[in-house]
């Protein structure tokens, strides 16, 4: 299999400052793009199948990456890459329950899709974002590596693929709970 470096996933809430957006079904939270993207990133899965006519690899059985503090699992993902120079990975697909983890934050959901170019990492149906004790539940998170806004709505939380309510699901809204901390009075 041939070396591949997977450049810059990063999320961090801070303080899961929510925005108010006015339209009742989207909440942006603020995220930091300050992960080592030029750090190793090690794969560990049950199958790891490189298909390099297609200029992919396909991982399989538990899988998990990591990189500098930052770990994504799920059952199955694929690496898209392209070879100009040197393999140059593009693009991470993560099905069957995926989980993004960072220090005390995690972002969950059904499906995620990193685009490194872009440094946009999607996730979607059943989403959930926590830190510490807040919790945003929606339908899809947005995480944009370069602005660092992190933004999640109802759009894909009330329809599974196969057109039925998806179980947990929020019906289209964006709910949450934030801690307040106890104030003396």
């Amino acid at each position: 299999m041939k070396s591949m470096a997977i450049a810059g996933a990063s999320f961090a809430l801070t303080g899961l400052a929510l925005v108010s957006t006015g339209a009742g079904d989207t909440a942006q939270a603020q995220a930091l793009a300050n992960h080592n993207s030029s750090a190793p990133v090690d794969f560990a899965a049950g199958s790891i199948e490189v298909q390099d006519r297609a200029d992919r690899v396909v991982l399989a059985g538990d899988v998990r990456v990591t990189q500098a503090g930052l770990t994504v699992t799920a059952p199955r993902m694929t690496v898209a890459y392209t070879r100009s120079g040197g393999t140059d990975v593009n693009r991470l697909d993560a099905t069957g329950g995926v989980t993004v983890v960072k220090g005390d934050e995690r972002a969950s959901g059904n499906v995620a899709i990193y685009d490194l170019d872009r440094r946009l990492i999607t996730m979607v149906g059943n989403v959930q974002l926590t830190q510490r004790g807040n919790r945003l539940n929606g339908g899809r998170l947005v995480i944009d590596l370069n602005s660092g806004r992190a933004t999640v709505d109802g759009r894909g939380a009330a329809r599974g693929p196969d057109g039925n309510p998806v179980q947990g699901g929020t019906g289209g809204r964006v709910t949450g709970t934030f801690t307040v901390p106890e104030r003396k009075q």
